[in-house]
């Protein structure tokens, strides 16, 4: 079993490059969750999650499909021959709309085209990409392959400093829980 002083001495080796990792993902962290909990997208499904849709599992066929059809042909004159990736389909809320998500002729994430799904009528054309950037940095995966496994890297390195950590905490109270009443002898 590592002495403390080892112990200590692998905290601080894995700590200082790990605090950088830590610094990074702490501040995307909370800049991917201030923009899931203040953005728009929030806001609409936190409306819409007492609404009921009025189509339903026995609602005839063509209460969606005549909608999807009249948006495709639509779609058709705004984006000729453009892939569609997916096609979204939200039908409760204050503004139902039918999203189609285009891809380039090459491949990859394009275009999002969002219709009213009461009238078919295009409401706007947006950029699109299957993922937010911020998302994407966080992850690590803006950056590459490579990010990716940095990600996981700084990931194991943050755990393995935690347990270290833990450990050395254990070593410690352990050494002066003796000494100690109450909290103290966990918590000194």
């Amino acid at each position: 079993m590592p002495t403390p002083a080892a112990w200590r001495q692998w905290h601080r080796w894995i700590g200082a490059p790990a605090a950088l990792f830590l610094a990074f993902a702490s501040l995307t962290g909370v800049i991917v969750a201030g923009v899931e909990f203040f953005g728009e997208d929030e806001a609409l499904r936190e409306a819409n999650r007492t609404l009921v849709s009025a189509v339903t599992t026995s609602s005839p066929p063509d209460a969606w499909t005549g909608l999807i059809s009249q948006v495709m042909s639509n779609a058709a004159r705004e984006a000729p021959n453009a892939p569609i990736d997916r096609i979204a389909i939200e039908l409760k809320g204050q503004a139902p709309v039918i999203s189609l998500y285009l891809g380039k002729p090459t491949g990859g994430e394009d275009t999002r085209l969002v219709f009213d799904a009461r009238t078919a009528t295009l409401l706007r054309r947006e950029d699109y990409a299957d993922k937010p950037f911020i998302n994407r940095v966080h992850s690590g995966e803006a950056f590459g392959d490579g990010g990716l496994v940095a990600a996981m890297i700084w990931g194991v390195a943050l755990f393995a400093l935690t347990l270290s950590g833990f450990a050395l905490y254990w070593r410690l109270a352990g050494a002066n829980r003796a000494n100690r009443q109450g909290l103290k002898r966990w918590f000194f």
